[in-house]
């Protein structure tokens, strides 16, 4: 592992970090009614937690099989929860 993999991992890392933060910021000003909201964003946001880290999981153990480094592993099971965070941030955000 280089350098340039570690201080990208961190990136990656610290942009899923903050953008999980914003989406829980606009869910709980939904819920404050400061903002629109959908009728079953409550549900939902407890209904995705579950697909969200099963993905995740096979996305870890696939790469951990094919002999992929940690980062790597730890890359490929960020890779599906990222993109539901930032999936939420959007539309979330409209």
């Amino acid at each position: 592992m280089h350098a340039y993999d570690l201080f990208s991992l961190q990136i990656r890392f610290a942009s899923l970090m903050l953008e999980a933060q914003s989406v829980v910021a606009l869910r709980m000003m939904g819920m404050a009614g400061m903002i629109p909201a959908h009728s079953g964003e409550n549900c939902r946001m407890i209904e995705e937690k579950g697909p969200a880290m099963q993905r995740a999981f096979m996305a870890a153990t696939r790469a951990a099989w094919a002999g992929k480094r940690p980062d790597q592993v730890f890359s490929a099971a960020m890779t599906p929860v990222s993109d539901r965070v930032r999936s939420n941030r959007k539309r979330l955000s409209r």
